[in-house]
């Protein structure tokens, strides 16, 4: 039940992007497709579970003076093979992804979850934590990139459903775009969390 709750504390109650406004520089800079957003997600995700796993493997380990440095040469390590797998396997993918691969380093959502939880707890909770974030993540940046997508291009994933030469909102492309895209869920969200918050009072 312990492991359940450390898992879906970051899909909602915790979302990173929803409800704790953290790690959102990818977030709205990258989320102009769904794809990339995704993309942008599980590549965290896959960063945050190893990161979280290692690093409360390790607590007893490492010197408290030096942990923040130590956490992120452990996040340093997994970001790189993440980075190299995506630029051998998913060229187009890593190129426009970009500077933001490597900038998973200084993630707040990473380091946060390592100081905050993985350091103070056991390797299997540690690993549902970095799990339920990261997949919090995901789905919050797949969310937000393909309602851009769609009023932006009108396509998802890729798959175009409008007509050639029609019409769509190009201010969804647009940074702007992603800033009005974010509040508008984040206004959602508040709203279904404050009828939560009602029925269970």
């Amino acid at each position: 039940m312990r492991l359940w709750k450390d898992f879906v504390r970051g899909l909602w109650g915790e979302n990173p992007t929803f409800r704790l406004l953290i790690g959102l520089c990818p977030t709205l800079a990258v989320t102009t497709s769904a794809i990339n957003g995704m993309s942008m997600g599980l590549a965290t995700a896959f960063v945050l579970l190893c990161s979280s796993a290692l690093i409360s493997l390790l607590k007893n380990v490492i010197p408290a003076k030096v942990r923040i440095p130590a956490y992120i040469i452990v996040i340093a390590t997994f970001v790189t093979i993440v980075d190299l797998v995506m630029n051998a396997y998913m060229p187009d993918l890593h190129q426009v992804l970009g500077l933001f691969i490597p900038l998973i380093v200084v993630n707040c959502i990473v380091l946060g979850r390592a100081e905050a939880f993985a350091s103070k707890n056991s390797v299997i909770a540690s690993a549902f934590d970095g799990l339920g974030m990261g997949l919090g993540f995901t789905w919050a940046l797949t969310l937000l990139g393909a309602i851009r997508e769609v009023f932006g291009a009108g396509s998802i994933f890729g798959y175009s459903f409008v007509a050639e030469g029609a019409t769509t909102l190009g201010i969804m492309a647009l940074p702007p775009g992603a800033f009005i895209t974010l509040g508008i869920l984040l206004a959602v969200m508040n709203m279904i969390a404050a009828r939560q918050k009602k029925k269970t009072s």
